[in-house]
């Protein structure tokens, strides 16, 4: 029993130690910047000078560039052949009589309009890439305001935390003091370190998560490592945030028309359907025209002719790749209509959570939160003046503890499913 007493008062005093380091609520260790950032002027500079948004812009630009290249026309040939030496007259490139000129110009033309084939190809994945932008876009956003929020209510809890391990160091301090006097039990004593001890590292898990959110959001919004975040979130705007507002079918017909990435599947099944075409006309050989002229070296002196070229295709018609196609289009209809079956489970799932989660927090008495941290205050006034013991103390500090957990928890999850519905309908229906 010695021993356990001096386990426990060890684990106070490294937990105490951890607790003297330890990050303040409301205040940084030196090395970090708190930045105060509404939830606009976060999307603000998320816009501005996000990495990932400006790579996709590039990709854009890149696939335009391959909408030119599809325009242009194949270069003419040139050919020319002339004699090096003439071992009869024994001259270097001879000219004239002596010598020997082929000249010939050529143009290769594109049969089955593929040429327009290749530019429309070329112009679809134009689209794409663009719908691949408002995708990424999309979801950094979402990520964006969800991490937002987190870090706020997290940042909430764990005010609640440093305010209750405060005024326990309060009463450890106390306590210490009247211990040696004989006033306090010791076993009472280290029943109030070890509470103070789990609140501490209870206090520390906290502030983990906050940190892992707020490393996640820096780098969204570009911003440097040693930057703290405190969000300023519009908490008058999300109390009346109302799930009812808009019916499910105008948020189905929103995403219907709107998800990105049913835009990308819908767009990569065109592709497909144009990359059929094109396939099945380089079937077709194409023609190289062309017109020569050769000064001596045919049955007659300075000859012109014109004359074409093109494959027979006997052997190669392009099978192959014509069936990959075809596979290819039925593999893009296929992720087609998996992303349609989602859509509306996704609105219908993400509305409930919202209707769920607003009834849940309505259902909560506004005052009950402010009377409960009233509460805790006289009960630990008296627990300091021996009105109620031990146990009865540490039972309402664990239903406080829970009780802030909890409700910081529930605002969140309320806040997070119309973010969701946002997410899934691809617009701003709760801002």
């Amino acid at each position: 029993m010695h021993f356990l007493k001096k386990m426990l008062l060890l684990h106070f005093m490294l937990a105490a130690t951890c607790f003297s380091k330890a990050q303040q609520p409301g205040k940084l260790t030196p090395s970090l910047d708190s930045i105060n950032i509404t939830l606009d002027s976060a999307e603000s500079i998320f816009l501005k000078n996000n990495f990932l948004l400006l790579a996709q812009k590039y990709n854009i630009d890149m696939a335009k560039g391959l909408v030119i290249q599809a325009k242009l026309y194949p270069n003419p040939g040139f050919n020319f052949a002339t004699t090096i030496y003439n071992p009869i007259a024994k001259k270097v490139f001879p000219l004239a009589g002596d010598g020997e000129v082929i000249t010939g110009i050529s143009q290769l033309i594109l049969l089955a309009k593929k040429r327009n084939k290749q530019i429309k190809i070329a112009q679809a994945n134009v689209v794409l890439n663009e719908y691949q932008f408002f995708d990424l876009l999309r979801t950094l956003k979402y990520t964006l305001r969800t991490d937002f929020y987190n870090i706020y209510y997290l940042q909430q809890s764990a005010k609640a935390y440093g305010d209750e391990i405060k005024a326990l160091n309060q009463i450890v301090s106390a306590f210490e003091q009247q211990k040696g006097k004989g006033y306090i039990a010791e076993k009472e004593v280290i029943r109030i370190k070890a509470l103070l001890y789990n609140f501490t590292s209870e206090y520390n898990d906290l502030n983990n998560q906050i940190y892992d959110r707020q490393s996640e959001l820096r780098q969204i919004l570009q911003i440097k490592p040693n930057s703290y975040i405190n969000p300023l979130p519009d908490n008058e705007a999300i109390n009346n945030l109302n799930p009812l507002k808009f019916q499910l079918n105008t948020l189905l017909d929103t995403a219907y028309s709107r998800r990105t990435d049913l835009l990308i599947a819908r767009q990569n099944t065109s592709i497909s359907q144009l990359n059929l075409n094109y396939q099945k006309a380089l079937a077709v050989p194409d023609v190289t025209a062309s017109i020569s002229y050769d000064q001596q070296g045919s049955f007659v002196h300075n000859l012109s002719m014109a004359g074409f070229a093109i494959d027979l295709p006997f052997f190669n018609r392009n099978q192959g790749n014509i069936k990959a196609a075809k596979s290819g289009i039925d593999a893009a209809i296929a992720t087609q209509k998996s992303v349609e079956g989602s859509v509306e489970e996704n609105v219908f799932r993400a509305l409930q959570k919202a209707l769920d989660q607003d009834k849940l927090l309505k259902s909560i008495d506004p005052k009950f939160s402010k009377d409960f941290d009233r509460l805790m205050k006289e009960i630990l006034i008296n627990y300091q003046k021996r009105n109620i013991t031990i146990l009865e103390f540490l039972d309402f500090y664990d239903s406080y503890k829970q009780n802030i957990l909890q409700l910081n928890a529930i605002q969140f999850n309320r806040i997070s499913a119309f973010e969701a519905i946002n997410f899934f309908t691809a617009n701003n229906f709760f801002n």
